[in-house]
């Protein structure tokens, strides 16, 4: 019995087609085409910008792989590549996508006197420890899922510490404080998840009033500031005036201790004279008397102007006539 034939196959495909052929050139095509594949894998490059984390059968293989062109194991090694650059958020997320009017109802903030500010600020953060950032931020579906987390941190963070400060506070003096906490605060969260993102800073940029009360905390913030300036006039003032004054209370207490000390001195010779003239006066009394009487009468004597001279020889009861407008009875 003989096989049936096609006549059509005949005509493209002759009875003696070396069909080996044909089976080895795609054997030959598959070979080359895995040999590029593998010669492709097995070197990636590394920019200068990122740094690379080698998983072999899903298992870290340290070192983290700075920038150049590098090599690995096809089909068994994995490399996935982090950017180590400096990132920066706006916050709250959407702000600058929105116009002013809806940006206010993103950043709005309850503070601790129950008052509401429209708080914005930025994080700069940075990768410094690739292979735990890949372990924990990492997702190839979601590649933003590390910067959604800083996000939502840092937001939670600032929420919490514009509501221990009043509103006065949060617009003024308060500010660089709340940064500097808020900083803190988010290093401290995003060191509890191990993910090797460190905070490089945070800025407060624009810290207003809602804008139906803006006029109102714009002349508060006037006042403030007029009170400010008289403080700083009052201060100023009293730095001129208080050298002087404590030189004058100086230069009085000095007058009076020098005084007090001339006082004492005098009054301590006054003591020592007394005590040597009551010495003299135990050894000899009468002379003592008489010097002292003497000295006294000197004493009173000098200051007088005029003086009468009565003879002593002049009898008892006879009153001598004093011609008092001559010149003479001087």
């Amino acid at each position: 019995m003989t096989p049936r034939t096609n006549p059509q196959m005949e005509q493209w495909y002759p009875a003696e087609f070396p069909w080996y052929v044909l089976i080895g050139w795609i054997s030959v095509a598959i070979l080359v085409f895995a040999a590029l594949y593998l010669a492709f894998d097995v070197m990636y490059a590394v920019d200068a910008h990122e740094r690379a984390v080698v998983l072999r059968f899903g298992k870290f293989r340290p070192p983290v792989v700075e920038p150049g062109l590098r090599f690995k194991i096809p089909i068994v090694d994995r490399v996935i590549k982090v950017g180590i650059a400096e990132n920066s958020l706006r916050l709250p997320f959407g702000v600058a996508l929105r116009s002013e009017s809806a940006d206010e109802d993103v950043t709005l903030m309850l503070t601790g006197d129950l008052n509401a500010a429209s708080v914005e600020w930025t994080v700069q953060w940075k990768v410094e420890q690739p292979e735990k950032f890949v372990f924990r931020f990492y997702h190839p579906e979601d590649p933003q899922y590390g910067e959604r987390v800083i996000r939502t941190v840092a937001e939670s963070v600032m929420n919490q510490l514009v509501g221990d400060y009043s509103i006065d506070e949060v617009l003024t003096e308060k500010r660089s404080e709340i940064a500097n906490l808020a900083r803190e605060a988010t290093q401290r969260i995003l060191d509890s998840y191990d993910c090797g993102v460190i905070i490089r800073d945070l800025q407060m940029q624009r810290i207003r009033p809602p804008s139906r009360v803006r006029p109102a905390f714009e002349e508060v913030n006037a006042s403030l500031q007029r009170r400010e300036q008289l403080e700083n006039e009052a201060k100023k003032e009293r730095n001129q005036k208080l050298p002087i004054a404590l030189a004058e209370r100086d230069k009085l207490i000095r007058e009076a201790e020098g005084y007090a000390q001339r006082r004492r001195a005098e009054a301590q010779g006054e003591i020592a004279a007394l005590l040597a003239q009551y010495r003299q006066y135990q050894k000899a009394p009468e002379e003592t008397r008489r010097r002292l009487y003497l000295e006294a009468m000197e004493e009173v004597l000098g200051r007088v102007q005029f003086q009468i001279i009565v003879d002593a020889q002049l009898k008892q009861g006879v009153l001598p006539l004093l011609q008092l407008s001559t010149e003479g009875n001087r």
